[in-house]
Parts: C-alpha cells; sequence; structure tokens
C-alpha cells in the first residue's frame, strides 16, 4: 500500500525533515509513526498523503508512483484512496454532521444525493446516525472526531491517515475512538496512526519509531514482517 524508498525532504533555510527514509506497509496493516514533536512523522504523513512532494526518492502509494502525477491526478488519488483524520477534526462550522461528511465527497462527482446516501451510512457507520443533523458546536469532541473518521472513510479509501487522531480528546472519548480506528482496520482498511503518544502506539502491531527526520526502530523488523 505504502513504499517509500530513500525518501528525503529539505525546506530553505538548511532544515531537513526526513533524510533517506525508506519504509513498506502493506495492505491492511494497522500502524503507528511515533516520535516526539521534530521527529518527522508529521511530514512523513504529508509525504504519505501526497500533501507534499518529497525533495528526493520515490513514494508509491497502492502502486502510483507519486513523482509521475501532475496536481490534478494527486489530488484525485487523494480523493479516491486515502482517507485524512486531523486532531482538531477541520469540521465546517454552521453545518451538520451529515453535510461535513457529504463535502468530503465533492471531488467525487457524485451527486448530492448520493453523497448524503453515503454519508449517512458512514455516520451510522461510526454510530452517530442520530446525530446527523447536528452542527460540529452541539456535538462532543468525541462525537466531532467521529464525525472526521466518517468523513474519511465515506467514499471507501484503502488507506485512513490519522494524525494524532485522539490529542484534543479526554481519555475516555480518545479510547472511544481508538476502538473504532481498531474496527475500520478490522473490516480491512490499512491505517496509519500519528502519534507522540507511546502508549497509543503500543497498543497497536506495528510501531515505526522517528527521531530526527529517520526511523530508529520498526517493531515489523523484529518480526520480521517488513
Amino acid at each position: 500500500m505504502i513504499s517509500l524508498t530513500d525518501v528525503s525532504k529539505s525546506y530553505p533555510g538548511g532544515v531537513t525533515a526526513l533524510a533517506s527514509v525508506s519504509l513498506e506497509i502493506r495492505r491492511g496493516e494497522l500502524v503507528a509513526i511515533v516520535g516526539p514533536s521534530g521527529s518527522g512523522k508529521s511530514t512523513m504523513l504529508n509525504t504519505i498523503g501526497t500533501l507534499d512532494r518529497p525533495s528526493g526518492g520515490t513514494v508509491r502509494i497502492d502502486g502510483y508512483d507519486v513523482s509521475k502525477l501532475s496536481d490534478n491526478q494527486l489530488s484525485a488519488l487523494r480523493g479516491t484512496r486515502i482517507g485524512f483524520v486531523f486532531q482538531h477534526f477541520h469540521l465546517a462550522a454552521k453545518v451538520s454532521a451529515l453535510d461535513n461528511v457529504a463535502d468530503g465527497l465533492l471531488y467525487s462527482g457524485l451527486p448530492l444525493s448520493e453523497r448524503r446516501r453515503r454519508a449517512r451510512a458512514a455516520l451510522d457507520r461510526v454510530g452517530l446516525g442520530h446525530r446527523i443533523d447536528h452542527e460540529p458546536h452541539e456535538l462532543s469532541g468525541g462525537e466531532r472526531q467521529r464525525v472526521a473518521i466518517a468523513r474519511a472513510v465515506a467514499g471507501d479509501p484503502p488507506l485512513v491517515l490519522a494524525d494524532e487522531p485522539t490529542g484534543a480528546l479526554d481519555s475516555v472519548s480518545g479510547a472511544g475512538v481508538m476502538e473504532l480506528l481498531h474496527d475500520l482496520h478490522g473490516s480491512g482498511t490499512t491505517i496509519v496512526i500519528i502519534t507522540h503518544d507511546r502508549e497509543i502506539a503500543g497498543s497497536l502491531p506495528r510501531q515505526v519509531r522517528m527521531r530526527d527526520g529517520r526511523i530508529v526502530a520498526d517493531s515489523a523488523a523484529l518480526t520480521g514482517v517488513a
């Protein structure tokens, strides 16, 4: 599903966010990319999610060489292959949960009625079928994150990238979100979770640890999975 080969990412001023990173994540895996602030894990997510192009190396997502795709093709790849879940939800204010999810399918080319049908099904999937008409300010933090997850999976992408998905939540709501991500993984979705929380990382089948823009440990190497 994900293949990075000698990937680097540098910024003006001599800042190196990724340094010759190579990583393979197979279809159907549940993986934590863990490290402290400044370790490069968010840059890793942006690179995997094709939000940033690398300075060097090769990135392949679901078989596609990112370097060979135009910006429009990258947008199409994100729209059909990748779902994103962010720490601070990124929901539109004064818009119902149903339409926040449906708007995530804007680039699918589907008519509004079909986008809303899929949004309703996704909200049912995350246990919020009874809250579809509520706006973000009427929802708890855990519920808002569930809306964000519904938006990420409404188009049935094979890959979901979650950036600190429990970072803005209390422990109970965070546990509920992690349970939901485990359930999605159980249905076959490849899930990559970016986190600084070692407890969350330790609860996942595979942990990739980063520091100073490099992978310093990969639990798959210990089990022979990679």
